[in-house]
């Protein structure tokens, strides 16, 4: 029988914590400890959180991401779990997120600061400057007009190297253009 663990009702607000995919057999047993008015499931153990949802990103006042399991399942309500451990402190003013690329997906996220994954090497922004940035990342990797101005033989090294200033520097995306 599930030992019935409970956190602190305002542990989870204002938070970032990224979660990870399980499949339905994670949650079998366990009792369902809280369903929120848009529909997800919450189920709290001492290791950490359950979530069932069919919506991810944005809730309320904290960020909750979920990395969907590869293959990814065909459903649209996913579970994620995530230890205690991740769940970090979120807020607008500070420089609490990094930004990573992913070249061989072609895709860009952001993390928290506190992930112990986070080397030091990019650059911290608020919330605010992160979201501007990854815009324009994600404009540099699906789309081509902006090429139209340089001279190269590799759109793919061109990109690459116009990311990771962005990733990498306080430049602004105008003065990284400049300089190539």
């Amino acid at each position: 029988m599930q030992k019935n663990f409970k956190p602190h009702p305002n542990s989870f607000k204002n938070t970032f914590c990224v979660f990870n995919e399980v499949l339905p057999e994670a949650i079998e047993g366990l009792k369902i400890q809280f369903a929120s008015k848009a529909g997800s499931t919450y189920y709290y153990t001492e290791a950490g959180m359950y979530r069932v949802s069919n919506h991810w990103g944005r809730l309320a006042n904290s960020k909750w991401r979920l990395v969907a399991r590869e293959p990814e399942t065909p459903l649209k309500t996913k579970i994620g779990f995530a230890a205690w451990s991740e769940f970090y402190p979120d807020n607008s003013e500070e420089k609490l997120y990094y930004i990573e690329a992913n070249y061989d997906k072609n895709t860009v996220t952001y993390q928290h600061k506190n992930n112990p994954e986070y080397n030091k090497k990019a650059i911290l922004r608020t919330s605010f400057e992160t979201t501007k940035r990854i815009k324009q990342i994600r404009n540099l990797q699906q789309l081509t007009s902006w090429a139209k101005y340089f001279n190269y033989d590799d759109i793919t090294g061109l990109r690459k190297q116009i990311i990771e200033e962005l990733i990498y520097t306080e430049k602004t995306l105008d003065e990284i253009k400049r300089e190539i």
